[in-house]
């Protein structure tokens, strides 16, 4: 592990200058550390606003690049006019990232910075990410997957170099709560951000509202199921989630796993 961490700040040093595709999680908070430890000032940190992306998350990440004292900056993409990517077909990530990176591109261009760096890690390869292939034609690198870095090696050098986002748990943006195929809209986006925060303020941090019209699938980690069926917590829930349109509230007994929305894919 040490190992990979010296090659990462040696892939780091021979890029002399990055901006960072920065959302605040594990992975892109780990490589903004050590991209500000190994270039000092010449790291640029860049995260996207959207309807996609929550008010929470955008919020810790502005707190965490302050933390860290690194240059950080906000812009604004606008997936949703995409069709291509409204329509959620199984490429819907590659044409979110293609947005975002070609902007990236031109920003490191204005600001004379070599190199565009995102954080996707070894592990990323096991499942279907679209968004890979876009940053493979615009020149973006992983430096993270160059090193052979694992999540769980990230969370562990995270947590010795003093980094609060250790164990926070994973996020992925709220597209992915939808099943291929449905459409998605800036209502039903709202509609499942207010419901994971409201999760999310009971204590169940690692959650996904997964959603199906009127209908939802919710994902949390097996030791997180009982406060479902809790009295008083049930009834909350189950308020709440009408409240906000839905008619059938239920709890995925497989629990959370990253890529759910794949399985119907059937990657081999």
């Amino acid at each position: 592990m040490e190992e990979k961490l010296r090659k990462l700040k040696d892939i780091l040093r021979q890029m002399k200058s990055v901006v960072v595709a920065y959302s605040g999680g594990v992975d892109s908070s780990f490589l903004l550390q050590v991209a500000k430890d190994t270039l000092k000032e010449n790291v640029l940190a860049v995260t996207a606003v959207s309807l996609t992306y929550p008010a929470r998350e955008l919020e810790e990440a502005k707190k965490i690049a302050k933390m860290l004292r690194v240059k950080h900056i906000l812009i604004e993409t606008g997936e949703l006019e995409n069709p291509q990517f409204a329509s959620n077909s199984p490429e819907r990530c590659y044409f979110c990232k293609n947005e975002l990176f070609s902007k990236l591109k031109k920003l490191a261009k204005e600001n004379n910075i070599e190199q565009v760096i995102d954080g996707s890690n070894a592990d990323d390869v096991k499942d279907l990410r679209p968004g890979m292939r876009a940053a493979k034609e615009l020149g973006i690198r992983s430096p993270l997957q160059e090193a052979k870095l694992t999540k769980k090696e990230i969370r562990t050098l995270s947590k010795k170099s003093g980094l609060v986002t250790w164990n926070k748990p994973s996020f992925a943006c709220l597209s992915s709560r939808f099943p291929y195929g449905t459409k998605i809209n800036k209502e039903d986006l709202a509609r499942v951000s207010k419901a994971e925060d409201f999760l999310k303020n009971l204590g169940i941090l690692q959650v996904r509202v997964r959603h199906y019209n009127d209908t939802v699938r919710i994902e949390t980690l097996p030791e997180d199921m009982p406060k479902f069926f809790e009295s008083k917590i049930r009834q909350r829930i189950l308020r709440e989630f009408k409240k906000l349109g839905y008619t059938y509230i239920t709890v995925d007994l497989e629990g959370y796993r990253t890529g759910s929305m794949n399985e119907v894919l059937k990657i081999k």
